[in-house]
């Protein structure tokens, strides 16, 4: 399995949920709605969920093993922070500095 792209869908800078990622998984399966929050420790990857009838939410689709859970968050994180990086440059650009 090789994740062939992620997109940060949107970037948040209030409250702990901080992104919207989509990923794609050898070039032919999208999951989308996978979040970036921030942790009380650490940024974290939250897999897709839905809330099911006793109010408790549920991922909707996850990653089997340890291996595959750290090679999205690895893929995932990376591109956020480098989504942060430009986000960064481009607004001291617009600042002058």
């Amino acid at each position: 399995m090789e994740i062939t792209d992620v997109k940060i869908r949107k970037l948040m800078t209030d409250g702990r949920l901080r992104a919207i990622v989509s990923v794609t998984v050898d070039e032919m399966f999208a999951v989308h709605d996978i979040k970036v929050v921030q942790g009380d420790d650490r940024i974290f990857v939250a897999m897709p969920s839905r809330k099911d009838e006793n109010g408790v939410f549920r991922d909707i689709v996850h990653p089997i093993s340890a291996s595959a859970r750290l090679m999205f968050e690895r893929a995932i994180l990376d591109e956020y922070q480098r989504q942060l990086a430009v986000a960064e440059a481009e607004l001291s650009e617009d600042n002058g500095d």
